[in-house]
């Protein structure tokens, strides 16, 4: 009762509290979640507790009563109830909205605080193996369920090619000058982050002028929700053309060793560095306004030229001026991953120069692979700056069933609550793709208000009772499979790739399609079947029709495995017969997992072109942006790439379009030796192969559809029936 005196006071009075909660806004938005639903309820303004965001769920009157502290509380409150009532699930991969016919009131007052200031999602790769032809409705339903998941720190640097335009043509510099600076859409985050020039250009001016107005809705419906967005700032990263225009500037040449040409830095004992710096802030600021957060990684995937503390010190100090010139009140996020990634350069006093020289409260250090590599705890985290506890899980947009679920589900409250952890301010999601796995993005976005561990083996069950609508003692079973194997993922970038994406090969891995196991195949084939036998029962569920063609999907790609294996020995002993038996199988399960993901959005290569098609205005920009969406998933890069198959995608499409070819090419060629007699060619394969990559990146025949075909259920049913036994004895003989 008091409580609900203090409600109404609050709003009475008008305090501070109830203007943070925009009702209009917060109608619309559960309009937009539950279509027709939104006068089922009330919403109430309270003020924060102990500086943290609040939510409460009660209700009055016949109606629910969400009452939070901005539109962000209120919005987790109704996926609280909508959870926990309703059993109702919304992810990126199957929704599940079958309310009850009356909605059910909330008995008891529900009430929650979030232990943590910041919940900080996004990683600049997100836009590029995601987002990259994200449009306004795609991104409304995005920041919707960031809204629902707790999330108030979301890296929002769409439309930053449009500033650097403005800036740079202040400066004198020439669109032909900035088209050799400008890459293609798909690999702005690169571009971003200083590793890359101009590949995939040039931008046109239509996607510049177009991302700055979709910005503007991001960023506009990002602050109605009491998000602040992080944008972005300058960290050196200047045209070919500024070491011309510019001579007398201390410029130096830096290398991103994966096949790019070098890429030009301004260092920032320049004294252009900060006048730039500001100027883009100013700029930036003008078009976008600004929550005073600042995202800055000055060495992503490069050396520093020295170890010397006293210039990395300096260095950090002019970074971190060229955004407080242009705003005082500026915070630099930095992502930690270099620490991470280049750890041999970066040990304790190159990482303490590096971070204090910045006042601790005006910079927050994510460590990005708390998950799987943490950083915070090698080194006295971060020496006393505010940081997060970041889960990276994903690499290149890869769709592996892989995950480190116990990691997520106790590892944050346990170093929220750790003494050594000092300054730990928050928890975020910052993989390099999203739409997949969507069960262990659910997981660790429980912690958001949450400060204990959470019982996994529990919450899953509870999980897919929501998700599918109903309980069912085999899904649990096997979801406790899928716990102790696919998520259980060791220390690895992301979850085992099959060996059909890769460029063919004698050999069992290669490059980056790493093709180990690290868990016990027999047992995913387990759960594939006890998920087969439930189907009769839960194949209304849009969640569970995603999850049985994922788990169906990666069954069949590790089978791929041990047949390629099988038919490299029928060659390499000159057997003809199981030669042509193998390799007929290996083409025939390609075609098989090509018709199963066919049957879903989520895994259409044309849904991607076409996507990246709509974007373009004249048939010059459809193509442009029809090669940015090959490349990427494919090569990276030219011919050549040292990055190709990093984005690679199990894809209808993307298998029988791209991958399977390449495999025949090669199966031709060894056929032909087995023969003739001859050796197997193999550096005329490798021209003759990286010929017909380069030649497939570069169409645009419209040969790739963007609807789904057929039923996921029927057809993981049929291929269960067809595999099954096979796969089974191939992991016996094993």
């Amino acid at each position: 009762m008091r409580k609900h005196l203090l409600v109404l006071v609050v709003i009475a009075f008008g305090l501070k509290a109830s203007a943070q909660v925009d009702q209009k806004a917060s109608y619309a938005f559960i309009e937009r979640v539950i279509p027709g639903k939104s006068s089922s309820f009330t919403i109430e303004a309270i003020p924060q507790q102990n500086g943290k965001d609040v939510f409460e769920l009660d209700s009055r009157s016949g109606k629910i009563v969400l009452r939070g502290n901005n539109g962000l509380s209120i919005a987790s409150a109704l996926n609280y109830y909508l959870k926990k009532y309703c059993l109702c699930d919304i992810s990126w991969n199957g929704i599940n909205l079958n309310l009850p016919a009356t909605l059910p009131m909330v008995k008891s007052l529900v009430h929650k605080t979030t232990p943590y200031q910041y919940r900080y999602y996004l990683n600049y790769c997100t836009y590029n193996y995601s987002m990259a032809w994200w449009d306004w409705d795609r991104w409304q339903r995005e920041i919707d369920w960031m809204a629902l998941n707790g999330i108030n720190l979301p890296l929002a640097i769409t439309g930053e090619e449009a500033v650097w335009q403005n800036v740079y043509k202040s400066m004198g510099f020439t669109d032909k000058q900035l088209d050799e600076f400008f890459s293609g859409p798909a690999y702005f985050a690169w571009f971003w982050m200083g590793n890359i020039d101009a590949w995939g250009g040039p931008l046109p001016q239509h996607w510049m002028d177009t991302h700055k107005e979709l910005q503007k809705k991001i960023l506009e419906r990002e602050r109605s929700f009491g998000m602040k967005p992080v944008l972005s700032s300058f960290t050196g990263h200047v045209p070919p053309s500024f070491k011309d225009k510019f001579p007398g500037a201390k410029i130096k040449k830096t290398n991103w060793d994966a096949g790019f040409p070098d890429v030009y830095i301004l260092d920032p004992d320049d004294p252009m560095f900060e006048t730039i710096g500001k100027k883009y802030i100013e700029a930036q600021t003008k078009e976008f306004g600004t929550d005073h957060l600042y995202s800055a990684d000055t060495f992503n995937e490069n050396v520093p030229p020295t170890n010397d503390s006293t210039y990395l010190d300096g260095m950090s100090k002019k970074v971190f001026n060229s955004m407080a010139a242009a705003d005082p009140k500026a915070i630099w996020v930095m992502q930690g991953w270099m620490f991470h990634y280049n750890n041999k350069f970066w040990q304790p006093q190159q990482i303490k120069a590096l971070l204090n020289a910045v006042p601790n409260e005006q910079m927050i250090v994510l460590d990005l692979y708390s998950d799987a590599h943490p950083v915070w705890n090698r080194t006295e985290a971060y020496y006393g700056k505010p940081w997060i506890w970041s889960m990276l899980q994903n690499f290149g947009g890869n769709i592996s069933l892989f995950g480190r679920m116990r990691h997520v589900a106790a590892d944050p409250a346990i170093a929220l609550h750790d003494p050594e952890s000092k300054n730990m301010r928050g928890i975020g999601i910052t993989p390099e793709g999203i739409e997949q796995n969507p069960a262990l993005f659910a997981l660790m976005l429980e912690n958001v208000w949450n400060d204990t561990p959470i019982d996994v083996d529990k919450w899953l069950v509870n999980y897919a009772q929501r998700r599918y609508g109903q309980n069912n003692t085999q899904v649990n079973e096997a979801w406790h499979i899928l716990l102790n194997t696919v998520y259980s993922g060791g220390l690895t970038e992301g979850g085992p790739e099959s060996i059909i994406v890769a460029r063919p090969t004698f050999k069992r891995t290669i490059d980056r399609v790493l093709t180990k196991v690290d868990y016990d195949p027999a047992q995913l084939l387990k759960a594939w079947g006890l998920f087969i036998n439930a189907t009769d029962s839960l194949k209304q569920s849009d969640g569970f029709q995603y999850d049985l063609a994922d788990i169906t999907r990666q069954v069949l790609a590790n089978y791929a495995s041990p047949l390629q294996q099988q038919m490299v020995a029928a060659y390499q002993s000159k057997d003809k017969a199981n030669f042509k038996l193998y390799s007929t199988q290996f083409l025939q399960l390609m075609d098989d997992m090509d018709a199963l993901l066919s049957t879903r959005k989520d895994f259409l290569l044309g849904k991607w072109i076409t996507e990246a098609r709509v974007n373009g205005i004249t048939e010059k920009e459809k193509n442009l942006y029809e090669f940015n969406a090959r490349d990427l998933v494919t090569l990276w890069g030219d011919k050549e790439s040292g990055l190709r198959e990093y984005s690679n995608r199990q894809w209808a499409g993307l298998i029988k379009g791209y991958y399977k070819p390449r495999w025949e090419l090669f199966l031709d060629q060894l056929n032909k030796s087995l023969i003739s007699g001859a050796p197997f060619d193999e550096p005329a394969f490798d021209k003759q192969v990286k010929d017909w990559e380069w030649q497939w990146v570069n169409k645009h025949d419209n040969s790739y559809s963007d609807a789904t075909k057929g039923n996921s259920v029927d057809l993981s049913k049929q291929l269960f029936g067809k595999y099954h036994t096979p796969i089974q004895q191939a992991y016996i003989q094993k």
